[in-house]
């Protein structure tokens, strides 16, 4: 539902209206847009509007979004949804535990016709990456996702190698099955914008997937939008609007998982930076030029609660980081400023 109040204390002033590059209307179109592109992955992921959602909020934010569910919920049919509904180049990566990095990154062959050595670029280098049960794959293998979803590019033999714009990585994990896996360490984690549970559908959805009227595939979705596009609505998110007090609300939530004393390490200031791009990605696709606390509600627990850290005690203790995210929130006031003239 788009945001129409024009009295709203957080939206730009008056003054500053001529400054700001991003209008209402263009705030419009992206929302048009996300909703067309939302709509399509919909009519393959049955039940999930607010997980579809929060996953193309990541890829427009330009973060890389984690997967995690039980076997079946469709977490590789999202992921291949998204990719089929962008024009783009994309790949799919099965991760096992003989994968090795040079089979995620790529690597130099010497060619004895033209005697010099050759890159040939691994499946890494697409705009969608699907990396499908990224757990599975040994820590040797999984950091070699690190430089490129972080820098953009592989380095191999030491020469750097630019991946596709936009790029984007979709993984899954399942939780469940704890043999043959590795658990991802914190530094790849923190990698990753978001962290969605798809869950299990709605009585509605399950019933018509039984029932067979929904077997449409990924690979059916006309695309919604190209490469160019995405990137250009990747660009707008950089100009929403952020009044002074939200800048303080952000860093005080920050500090409330930090100062929490189920915590051993709070969310750093990646992971703060990664919520600001979220939530203005999330403004844009409900109409508005400008975040709002609202957003930032939204966007808080799929962005912070992975890179949130437990003390081995509150662990034991069955605490979550979305618990520490909502108390972060109960003790930090909304901003509210008295006038935005």
């Amino acid at each position: 539902m788009h945001d129409t109040e024009q009295t709203h204390p957080l939206r730009v002033p008056k003054r500053m209206q001529q400054q700001v590059q991003l209008g209402a209307a263009q705030a419009e179109s992206f929302a048009a847009a996300f909703e067309r592109l939302a709509s399509a992955v919909d009519t393959v992921v049955l039940g999930k509007p607010e997980v579809v959602r929060l996953a193309l909020t990541a890829m427009f934010a330009e973060g890389h979004i984690l997967l995690e569910d039980v076997p079946g919920t469709g977490k590789t049919t999202m992921a291949r949804a998204i990719a089929a509904a962008v024009s783009g180049q994309w790949r799919r990566i099965q991760f096992t535990p003989d994968l090795l990095p040079s089979d995620v990154s790529g690597v130099t062959i010497f060619n004895q016709a033209s005697g010099a050595f050759e890159f040939h670029p691994g499946p890494v280098f697409a705009n969608i990456v699907i990396a499908d049960e990224i757990n599975r794959a040994s820590p040797k293998t999984q950091s070699a996702l690190l430089e490129v979803m972080e820098e953009g590019r592989v380095t191999v033999d030491g020469r750097p190698h630019q991946v596709p714009q936009p790029f984007l990585v979709v993984a899954t994990q399942n939780p469940v099955e704890m043999d043959g896996t590795y658990r991802l360490p914190e530094a790849q984690l923190d990698r990753f914008l978001v962290k969605l549970s798809v869950g299990y559908p709605v009585e509605a959805a399950e019933i018509e997937v039984l029932r067979g009227t929904h077997q449409r595939s990924p690979e059916q979705l006309a695309p919604v939008v190209d490469t160019d596009t995405v990137a250009q609505m990747a660009e707008m998110a950089k100009h929403v609007y952020i009044a002074e007090p939200l800048y303080a609300y952000l860093v005080q939530l920050a500090n409330a998982t930090r100062n929490h004393p189920q915590v051993a390490v709070g969310v750093s200031p990646r992971g703060l930076i990664a919520l600001t791009r979220a939530a203005s990605v999330f403004a844009l696709s409900q109409g508005r030029s400008y975040i709002i606390p609202e957003d930032v509600k939204a966007l808080a627990v799929p962005v912070f609660a992975h890179r949130i850290q437990l003390a081995p005690d509150a662990a034991m203790r069955g605490a979550t980081g979305a618990q520490v995210v909502a108390d972060a929130f109960d003790q930090v006031h909304v901003p509210l400023p008295a006038s935005a003239a």
